[in-house]
């Protein structure tokens, strides 16, 4: 009996380790210099090697973030305390706030 394992769930969701967006697409991949597809951070956060943002703090992308969130119709304390608890486990900030 040959049985296909095939799950919808089978390949774990992708999300931006700058800015938590999911990148379900690889149209949504940032790119490196040499334009390969980055497979940690979105195209709105990172574009040829380099942050878009640089000097953008966390707290300051959970507020860009949040404003985004609340356009999408989501309540804009819950966008917030989602983004709070979430933003500092990504990549980007991990360091950032084990410093502050």
């Amino acid at each position: 009996m040959n049985i296909e394992e095939t799950s919808p769930h089978q390949h774990e969701a992708v999300f931006c380790q700058s800015c938590g967006m999911p990148m379900p697409e690889a149209e949504l991949l940032g790119s490196e210099q040499d334009g390969t597809k980055n497979e940690d951070y979105c195209i709105y956060c990172y574009e040829a090697g380099e942050f878009k943002q640089p000097d953008i703090t966390l707290q300051g992308m959970t507020d860009l973030c949040t404003g985004f969130m609340v356009e999408e119709g989501m309540d804009e304390a819950a966008a917030h305390k989602l983004l709070a608890e979430s933003l500092p486990s990504l990549k980007r900030w991990k360091t950032a706030a084990a410093v502050e």
